[in-house]
């Protein structure tokens, strides 16, 4: 953009106008702080809801039911699932959540029996706090999602009571999953009878792993035509496409705030924009003297335009780092049908935010760099 040997000149005339400097910087950073956070929503939604090649999960529910509440199976169907052809393991699990609406603050129990969290779930956890071995020993014991750990300020040791069940927190998991860092896992039987059904045998989803991702559609088919005249018809399909169906009014919701986002980019470009021109109408004599000094237009106009950079990169870089901290402070999620939205920010999305706002400050700048660079030196004397 300029020389370095220019960089000072640029930060004092920044500084000369301090008050609307600081408050052209108080206003990128606000907007960037809200850009940043909708940014995290769609990471969050992006990443709990986009299959993947590899994925081969299928999840088994009640057909023509939505909310944990309403859907009842017998978990014997998880033998007859079984012996599909290309059907690698079955877990029966039972959801228990304690409200089933949209919401930051949902604690959702998930019931599996033991040895299948063994298998299937616990090595792809780090356990934080706590140990494996006190959730074996004991029929109440809970494992939390950090999320949900740093969310209601528990650890290891502790008991709580949510939707009418307590639990004793036997360890804190961390997990790759967001589905897995705002729910408490516990044991199957267990959960069937501490909850207000009090209902044996009877469980919510099957989680189906398939042993070819190709094999998805068929596995599902096969699972529902099997179950299409039992008392308690199924409807299965790949785990992420399950969470973007229960999910599809958040979904919604995120998808329309990227006109917020983009709106937080306008606002930034009208900050600068207005404090580059501000800038250059109180500054046309020291412009005309720059001239005379030896200064060209393009090297003025040059100038204008990193201070623009300026302001922008400064507002963008704190406000970023605000919504960097209070996203990873807060540890939200959006859950809705016992499902986890994240609502974690990265330094990625902040770096990013950071350059989107530098291009921005640039363009902002341009405008009022182009007339300053084009005025003439005996204009710029009888204008004052």
């Amino acid at each position: 953009m300029i020389a370095a040997r220019f960089v000072p000149l640029v930060c004092k005339q920044v500084w000369r106008a301090r008050t609307r400097s600081l408050l052209t910087i108080a206003g990128v950073a606000v907007a960037m702080f809200l850009f940043t956070a909708v940014r995290a929503m769609q990471a969050g939604v992006d990443a709990a809801t986009t299959a993947r090649a590899g994925d081969t999960t299928l999840v088994v529910y009640r057909k023509d039911r939505y909310c944990p509440f309403t859907s009842r199976m017998p978990q014997s169907y998880a033998q007859q699932i079984e012996r599909i052809a290309g059907v690698q393991s079955v877990v029966p699990i039972k959801i228990v959540v304690s409200n089933c609406r949209t919401s930051l603050d949902v604690v959702t129990f998930r019931g599996v029996p033991t040895n299948a969290f063994l298998a299937s779930f616990a090595p792809g956890f780090d356990v934080v706090g706590g140990s494996l071995k006190a959730w074996e020993s004991r029929s109440d014991a809970a494992l939390l999602g950090e999320t949900l750990a740093v969310r209601r300020k528990l650890s290891a040791g502790d008991r709580f009571e949510a939707a009418g069940i307590t639990v004793y927190v036997a360890g804190v998991i961390r997990s790759t999953e967001a589905s897995d860092q705002n729910v408490a896992y516990v044991h199957l039987d267990f959960l069937q009878y501490a909850s207000k059904s009090r209902a044996g045998g009877i469980v919510t989803q099957f989680n189906v792993k398939v042993r070819d991702p190709d094999a998805l559609e068929r596995v599902a088919s096969e699972i529902d035509a099997m179950f299409a005249a039992a008392q308690e018809p199924t409807k299965t399909s790949p785990e992420k496409a399950f969470v973007a169906r229960a999910a599809a009014d958040v979904i919604e919701i995120v998808g329309f705030m990227r006109w917020l986002g983009w709106g937080c980019l306008g606002a930034v470009l009208a900050l600068v924009g207005n404090a580059i021109m501000l800038s250059v109408q109180d500054r046309i004599r020291e412009h005309a003297i720059l001239q005379t000094l030896g200064f060209r237009g393009h090297l003025i106009a040059r100038l204008l335009v990193s201070e623009g950079l300026l302001l922008s990169v400064t507002g963008a870089a704190i406000g970023g780092s605000l919504a960097f901290a209070f996203l990873s402070r807060a540890s939200l999620a959006l859950s809705v049908e016992s499902h986890s939205i994240p609502v974690t920010s990265s330094v990625g999305t902040m770096a990013w935010g950071v350059v989107i706002a530098a291009g921005v400050g640039v363009i902002a700048g341009l405008a009022p760099a182009w007339q300053a660079a084009r005025r003439e030196i005996v204009a710029c004397f009888r204008a004052v």
